[in-house]
């Protein structure tokens, strides 16, 4: 087994599609022989891993972000680059899949001999991004792609997560008045490092223009995530081709600018350093649930728990006791 995961670390060196794809698949697998070759592979391709511009974009359901992303993702290879899209979709409720198959939805890109597109489905995960999506990240970076675009589910405010595995988060908007304008959250507001005004084309370019002008007034009164950088808000139209240069050239500044200092390496580490806390306490619970005399008691607490003799809190306590009472 050592050697055929040696062998599939090697040909994702090399720039293999299926080694690629198939690590992929095997890194989401939650059977625990799979987490311990997912741990050797990962492991054996760290040193090829840290050369990209990973990039996360979020926004909501319809707008537009697979037809920005291919748009995006097409110059970008014209330009000499190589891409990975990894892209998060909804969930079957039925079967656990992908319901949308960001695929079949950038025709363009998904068949270009420099890009990689790979949907997954959300499951039950919160955050717009895959329980995965960082050890998947690492093996396009060790595939060789040196730009990581992470599409986002596109559900809410829980879209946040993806802010915490990539070095920019962008944030796609589609024109619209005021209302929409209190519709979106602080929150996902203060993340972003660039606004991006979407469909800005047609009939629609003067609400577009009302939108920029209402989210730089927005923008300008939020603390940006890093000293130096004002999150820009500007207008782009996917369908068009319009302004999708000019966000890579935001990109780029952001980038060099957070190089320059030492920042990008220092919020790289901090995202390594929480998302190893974040595997440790998945683990924990994982094998707290496996323990022989926890699966005796749970029955018990959980029924206690669900007819209200007993606080939530308390029966995770007592669970916990035992646990660590072994």
């Amino acid at each position: 087994m050592v050697d055929q995961i040696q062998s599939l670390a090697d040909q994702i060196i090399r720039g293999d599609r299926r080694a690629l794809a198939k690590a992929i698949t095997l890194v989401e697998s939650t059977r625990p022989d799979h987490r311990k070759q997912t741990s050797s592979l990962l492991e054996s391709l760290m040193p090829h891993t840290g050369n990209s511009i990973r990039v996360g974009i979020s926004g909501a359901p319809g707008v537009g972000k697979s037809t920005f992303i291919e748009a995006l993702g097409t110059h970008l290879i014209e330009i000499g680059h190589s891409v990975a899209v990894l892209a998060v979709d909804p969930s079957s409720a039925v079967t656990g899949g992908s319901i949308l198959g960001d695929k079949t939805r950038m025709e363009t890109l998904a068949f270009a001999e420099k890009a990689f597109v790979r949907p997954s489905p959300a499951g039950s995960t919160l955050g717009g991004v895959t329980r995965r999506s960082r050890e998947s990240i690492l093996l396009c970076e060790a595939a060789g792609f040196d730009i990581i675009l992470v599409e986002t589910v596109g559900v809410g405010q829980s879209e946040t997560a993806v802010a915490d595995m990539t070095d920019m988060f962008l944030l796609l908007l589609l024109p619209a008045g005021g209302d929409e304008l209190q519709g979106i959250k602080r929150g996902i507001m203060e993340l972003a490092d660039l606004i991006l005004v979407n469909k800005s084309d047609g009939e629609q370019l003067a609400l577009a223009s009302q939108t920029m002008g209402d989210y730089r007034s927005a923008v300008h009164f939020l603390t940006a995530r890093f000293d130096g950088w004002q999150t820009p808000v500007m207008a782009c139209s996917s369908l068009n081709n319009q302004g999708v240069v000019e966000a890579w050239d935001e990109v780029k500044r952001f980038k060099s600018l957070i190089a320059a200092d030492g920042r990008l390496q220092q919020q790289r580490a901090q995202q390594a350093t929480a998302w190893m806390w974040s595997e440790m306490a998945e683990s924990l619970v994982v094998d707290l649930k496996a323990d022989t005399r926890i699966k005796q008691m749970m029955p018990e607490l959980e029924s206690a728990v669900l007819d209200g003799s007993l606080p939530a809190t308390v029966a995770a306590q007592r669970m916990i006791e035992t646990y660590k009472n072994r």
